[in-house]
C-alpha cells in the first residue's frame, strides 16, 4: 500500500466536543421498552457503562439481549414508536444527548458518535454508486462540492485498502464482495473523524480470514486516530485480541463488566461461564461441547428475580425469589450482578451446581412441577409424549 493511502488527513469539522479527563461517553441506567400489540417488551433495563479515549468495549451477549438496541439509542436512531427511551442518561464528553433538541443530535451523529451497521448490504443505498454514498457525508457537514468530496471518498476507499479505489468508486453496492462492503461501511463511519465509533457485528457473515482483516483495520484506525471503540458481537473469539474491556449483556442488562484478560481467565457470573464453557477447546476433542440450556427470556414476559436463574446450573431460592441483583463491584476493575459472584470467582466449593445441563433443559420445556433430578427425567418425558406408564 502506498504513503498516500496510509492514511486520510484528520477533518476540522469545527468546534468538538472535549472529553473530560479522557472520558468520553458514559451511560447510566438507561432503560428502552416498545410498546407493541402483544405487549410491552423491556429491551433495555438499567445498562450503565463508560468509555475512555482510545480504548475498546466489547459488548458481548446472545441474539436478543440488548446490544444492538442499546447503540441504536445512542446514536440515536430508534424508530419511536413503538421504541421509547424510559429512564437513565447518555453522557457525551459530559452532557446528556438524550436532553439535546433532534437539531443537536444530528450535528453529533457523524462527526462525534459514527456506527458500523452489521449488514453492509442493506445499510447501503443500491441505486448509487458507493463513492457518492461515501461523498455526501462531506457535502452534507462540510459543504464540500461533488469534485472534492469524491476526492475526499477516494482517499477514503485507499485507506481502507480497497484495490483500485479511484477505478471502482463509481461502482455500485452489489459489485463488491461482502469483505469490501463492509470495509466501504468503514469507511463512511469514519469520514467525519468521529470521536467514538459504534461497529456492531462487523465481522457477521464473513469468512474467518476477512474477519481478521476487519478486525485489524478497525484496531490500525482506533489507533491512528485515538477513538473509543463500542464493538458488539456475540462471538468470544473476535474480541480476544481487540478489546480492553468487556461488558456481558443478557436480558437487556450488563450483567459483568472486566478487563478482557480477567473475564476470560476467571468469568463471575455464571452466564459469563457459560458463554466460554461453550467456546470449543483444542485439549478438548472428541468430549460434549457444553451449552447453556434454553433461550433468552420472551422480554414481555421476563422471569422473576434473577433473569437469568431458569437456565442457571447455581440457581437457588433467592434467584428466583428476590429482585434481580444489581451490578456491583466484586474486585477491583470487576462488576457482576449475581448473588454468588465471590464464591464463583474464588472457586468456592460452597457454591454448588443445584442444577445439571439435562435438568435445565427439563426445567425449561416442563416448568418447576416437575421432578428435577436428572433419573427421573426421561420417565417424565415419556409420560409427557405419551409413553408406556408401566
Amino acid at each position: 500500500m502506498s504513503q498516500t493511502s496510509s492514511s486520510v488527513e484528520v477533518l476540522d469539522t469545527g468546534t468538538r466536543w472535549q472529553p473530560q479527563d479522557g472520558l468520553l461517553l458514559e451511560v447510566e441506567d438507561l432503560r428502552v421498552e416498545f410498546r407493541t400489540r402483544y405487549g410491552v417488551a423491556k429491551a433495555i433495563n438499567g445498562v450503565s457503562f463508560d468509555l475512555r479515549q482510545g480504548e475498546t468495549l466489547a459488548i458481548l451477549g446472545e441474539s436478543g439481549s440488548g446490544k444492538s438496541v442499546t447503540a441504536q439509542a445512542i446514536m440515536g436512531i430508534l424508530d419511536s414508536p413503538p421504541a421509547f427511551i424510559t429512564g437513565g442518561e447518555i453522557r457525551y464528553c459530559g452532557s446528556n444527548i438524550l436532553a439535546l433538541p433532534e437539531e443537536q443530535r444530528r450535528e453529533i451523529r457523524g462527526p462525534e458518535i459514527s456506527m458500523v451497521f452489521q449488514d453492509a448490504l442493506s445499510s447501503l443505498n443500491p441505486v448509487f454508486p458507493v463513492g457518492w454514498q461515501i461523498a455526501e457525508m462531506f457535502r452534507k457537514h462540510l459543504g464540500m462540492n461533488r469534485r472534492d468530496s469524491l476526492e475526499r471518498a477516494v482517499g477514503l476507499m485507499e485507506r481502507v485498502q480497497i484495490p483500485a479505489a479511484r477505478q471502482r468508486v463509481k461502482a455500485f453496492p452489489h459489485q463488491f464482495s461482502g469483505g469490501m462492503r463492509q470495509r466501504i461501511m468503514i469507511a463512511m463511519s469514519i469520514a467525519l473523524d468521529p470521536a467514538v465509533l459504534i461497529a456492531d457485528e462487523p465481522t457477521t457473515a464473513l469468512d474467518v480470514t476477512v474477519q481478521a482483516q476487519i478486525m485489524r483495520l478497525l484496531a490500525e484506525l482506533q489507533d491512528e486516530r485515538q477513538m473509543g471503540l463500542i464493538l458488539i458481537t456475540h462471538d468470544l473469539g473476535v474480541v480476544a485480541d481487540v478489546a480492553d474491556r468487556i461488558a456481558v449483556m443478557y436480558a437487556g442488562r450488563v450483567v459483568e463488566q472486566a478487563d478482557v484478560h480477567d473475564l476470560y481467565r476467571n468469568p463471575a457470573h455464571p452466564y459469563t461461564k457459560g458463554l466460554l464453557d461453550s467456546i470449543p477447546r483444542l485439549d478438548q476433542k472428541g468430549e460434549t461441547l457444553d451449552a447453556i440450556g434454553g433461550l433468552p427470556p420472551n422480554l414481555t414476559n421476563i422471569p422473576p428475580g434473577c433473569p437469568f436463574n431458569p437456565r442457571c446450573h447455581y440457581a437457588q431460592d433467592i434467584c428466583r425469589i428476590d429482585p434481580p441483583p444489581p451490578l456491583r463491584e466484586i474486585a477491583r476493575h470487576r462488576l457482576s450482578a449475581c448473588h454468588f459472584s465471590e464464591l464463583l470467582l474464588a472457586h468456592s466449593p460452597e457454591l454448588a451446581v443445584t442444577r445439571t445441563a439435562e435438568e435445565v433443559e427439563a426445567y425449561l420445556e416442563f416448568g418447576p412441577e416437575y421432578p428435577v433430578t436428572a433419573g427421573e427425567l426421561d420417565h417424565n418425558q415419556d409420560i409427557e409424549r405419551g409413553g408406556d406408564l408401566q
